[in-house]
């Protein structure tokens, strides 16, 4: 895709999953791309397996201190921040009036004040240059909805609203800003997410019988349309919200 080839990216919670999938994609780009995640051992297996043209950057995006660290060593050591892909998220099925203040916290944490970090430390950076390209991966259940995950399609609605609001803001700066909201994928966070429930198993199968393409969400279904956006095919494309969910949600 044009634009692509030469610049640099930061793609938050890229040591598995659909990060892990969106990182070695563009790295396949010819982009340079540094990974920012707390878990280091991931990281660097998916910087391993990438080859040459990824990095690992340990930070821990619920610390915003932690946050500028890692773009000030990123800026340094390789190159100004081109592209930021916020991708990092975690949340348990877990009924909201069963739930409580700490876990609420977490939920938080990692899912929408991680994205505000990222988004303050690095768009005063994009803005000082003039250019600058964001992809938000929020969650078709921001759009819609997800029972058992209220806090987290609160954050994930929360992310929308906020990629929408700084399209408006920096626009002028020459800087791109979307979202893209998986539906239910197969990675480890959905494993997690199964197993947390004793009919976790039943719930997949359900949705899976729900999404018209009959099947869930794969990693490799998602880097094609983040590459887009962030290249220069997508140049006059910003605060849009796109699901990538075989059907099962279908907005317009």
């Amino acid at each position: 895709m044009r634009g692509l080839e030469g610049r640099t990216a930061v793609v938050t919670g890229a040591a598995s999953g659909i990060g892990r999938a969106i990182a070695m994609r563009l790295a396949e780009e010819g982009v340079r791309t540094v990974i920012f995640d707390i878990d280091e051992a991931g990281a660097k297996a998916t910087a391993d397996a990438a080859g040459g043209n990824v990095s690992a950057q340990h930070c821990d995006i619920t610390d915003l201190s932690s946050v500028q660290e890692a773009v000030e060593a990123t800026e340094k050591d390789v190159a100004p921040i081109d592209f930021l892909v916020n991708n990092a998220g975690w949340d348990l099925p877990t009924s909201f009036l069963d739930s409580d203040p700490d876990f609420w916290a977490k939920v938080i944490g990692i899912n929408l004040m991680g994205p505000i970090h990222m988004h303050h430390t690095v768009l005063n950076r994009m803005a000082e240059r003039g250019a600058g390209r964001v992809v938000n991966i929020a969650s078709d259940a921001g759009r819609v909805g997800s029972s058992g995950e209220a806090v987290y399609s609160a954050c994930k609605g929360g992310v929308i609203a906020f990629t929408k609001t700084l399209a408006r803001e920096v626009s002028r700066r020459n800087i791109t800003l979307n979202t893209v909201c998986p539906g239910p994928t197969d990675t480890p966070l959905f494993d997690a997410f199964k197993a947390a429930s004793e009919g976790g198993a039943k719930i997949a199968e359900g949705l899976a019988r729900a999404i018209p393409m009959r099947r869930l969400g794969e990693p490799a279904d998602y880097p094609g349309i983040v590459a887009f956006l962030l290249s220069d095919d997508a140049a006059y494309i910003t605060g849009q919200t796109i699901s990538v969910s075989g059907g099962l949600t279908m907005h317009g």
